[in-house]
């Protein structure tokens, strides 16, 4: 059987990763639909709106064959980090291609894009270290980075979100010589960051937006997913209360920061050139954690490193604790949150040729990124009512959903 790996969130799951799942089974011919999703905080920082259990469910019934679970330690990060845990999941796993959506619709320009940052990759640091120097974001150091090696024109433009995360992905094949090919087919009508519904085809940005400030699933947003979406999300929110946002946090980010030392706070992966003194000397003043993060924010610390830097206070996750995936070769271990039968199929015929283990649940493994993972997860359900949170954290010690 050959397997197709997707990199995914589904925050939540809409008709336009319905459209990806389609374009990616007929570009890649694969008879498996494999996706590796961030858990219970995503790349930007965020809290998922429902969580990973319910997103899973809403996923297979799409045609998903199996959903892994991207270890926080790789989920939380920038780009090439978030690549690498992603692509060596699915390397573990065994899929033969990955498909990925952008804005260039072009397999070939990446790859050619590649090749132009390896001839060039000296000058695209330089540059880089330089533009950071001056107290630009990483993002936009990149950016310039990319236009000095001429990789931000019409043809590969990697100022666009979707186009560099997908040159992350064939970047981390390429690098480790990973026999995976990679595909990608053009992400279609709404941009990554719109803000509102304009059509069936919404970007999950707007999705939220409109969910947060309704409370409600209105016929427009019914109209951008699919039904078994809908009834995960009524689902979750009956059962949870909620759906998540950071706000719901705030007052736990608050007194954390409230309670650590400078030191301590220095600690805190992500929290880096003084930042611990921004965090302190802002915290008495603040009322919301929008609020907190604009009094924080600067060019170089952009909202979306600080949800992150906020995130890894939440989980009280150290410097010490990255370092395991910074420097590993590969991925540790394989989580499976559900399959199909499809999926089991696959699994049955991959599993012996697997070099790491596969895990089905918490409860029966010890490796750090694990205790990692369990500790992200007690973090996301926090904000619930004391018996709704023990019940939702018992499925960690569940076995796989099975659809």
């Amino acid at each position: 059987m050959e397997a197709c790996g997707l990199i995914v969130e589904y925050n939540p799951f809409h008709n336009g990763h319905v459209y990806h799942i389609q374009e990616a089974k007929r570009v890649s011919k694969a008879d498996c639909i494999i996706a590796v999703m961030s858990g219970s905080f995503l790349q930007r920082g965020e809290p998922a709106i429902i969580d990973k259990f319910h997103r899973t469910n809403a996923a297979l019934s799409a045609g998903i064959d199996i959903v892994l679970e991207l270890p926080y330690p790789y989920a939380v990060q920038s780009s090439d980090l978030f690549s690498k845990g992603s692509v060596h999941t699915l390397n573990e796993i065994g899929v033969s291609s990955i498909c990925f959506g952008s804005e260039s619709g072009d397999i070939s320009r990446f790859t050619k894009s590649y090749k132009v940052y390896n001839e060039n990759k000296f000058t695209f640091k330089e540059t880089l270290k330089s533009c950071l120097n001056q107290g630009l974001s990483f993002p936009e150091a990149s950016r310039k980075a990319y236009e000095k090696i001429g990789l931000t024109t019409s043809e590969m433009d990697l100022s666009q979100p979707n186009n560099i995360l997908g040159f992350s992905y064939v970047k981390t094949i390429l690098d480790n010589n990973l026999p995976i090919d990679p595909l990608t087919i053009t992400r279609t009508k709404s941009g990554y960051h719109d803000k509102e519904i304009t059509g069936a085809i919404a970007s999950a940005t707007s999705i939220r937006n409109k969910l947060f400030t309704d409370q409600v699933i209105s016929a427009d947003i019914k109209d951008t997913m699919p039904a078994e979406t809908v009834s995960q999300l009524q689902l979750y929110k009956h059962d949870a209360t909620t759906w998540h946002n950071w706000e719901h946090y705030f007052h736990l980010v608050h007194y954390r920061v409230l309670t650590m030392s400078l030191h301590e706070l220095s600690e805190i992966h992500g929290v880096d050139e003084g930042l611990e003194y921004r965090i302190k000397s802002t915290a008495n003043d603040v009322t919301s954690f929008d609020d907190w993060i604009e009094k924080i924010k600067t060019k170089r610390y952009t909202w979306t490193r600080l949800q992150r830097i906020f995130a890894h206070i939440l989980t009280n996750t150290p410097k010490t604790d990255m370092e395991v995936a910074k420097n590993s070769s590969s991925v540790p271990y394989v989580r499976i949150l559900g399959m199909t039968e499809t999926g089991q199929t696959y699994l049955n015929r991959q599993k012996k040729n697997m070099d790491v283990p596969l895990v089905a649940n918490l409860s029966r493994t010890t490796d750090p990124m694990l205790s990692m993972e369990e500790k992200a997860s007690k973090a996301y359900y926090s904000i619930l009512p004391a018996k709704k949170k023990r019940d939702f954290h018992k499925q960690e010690l569940q076995p796989p959903i099975l659809k």
